[in-house]
């Protein structure tokens, strides 16, 4: 009868241990593919970004050509110009910004598993 028991036992813990691996794996796998799209949606956005900006240098270049040939002189102090200067540097520091979130998720470690009662 006693030996049953331990079998028991046993058999219980090894069912546990193998639900505990499982319930683990799964939560990993969970974690990852979470931080997975969240990298994919923020490259996305980045990539629109960097689409926003060289557009802005092409308008940058159009403007600057049709002050040039309008013959004004000191054409970066043009407030037009200043103005899209000022659109590149936000452009380009939201896109610092996405790489930086970018790299933050990718070190993310998982948060600690709950252990069921």
């Amino acid at each position: 009868m006693e030996e049953q028991e331990t079998n028991n036992e046993k058999k219980k813990t090894t069912g546990e241990k193998l639900w505990d691996s499982t319930r683990k794996t799964l939560h990993a796998a969970s974690f990852q593919a979470g931080k997975y799209k969240r990298i994919v949606q923020k490259k996305i956005d980045l990539a629109s970004l960097h689409r926003k900006i060289t557009s802005c240098h092409g308008d940058l270049g159009k403007l600057v050509d049709d002050i040039r040939e309008s013959g004004a002189p000191d054409i970066l102090a043009k407030n037009e110009v200043q103005e899209l200067f000022l659109h590149l540097d936000e452009l380009k520091a939201q896109a610092a910004e996405l790489e930086q979130d970018i790299e933050n998720i990718k070190t993310e470690e998982p948060p600690p598993e709950e252990t069921a009662s």
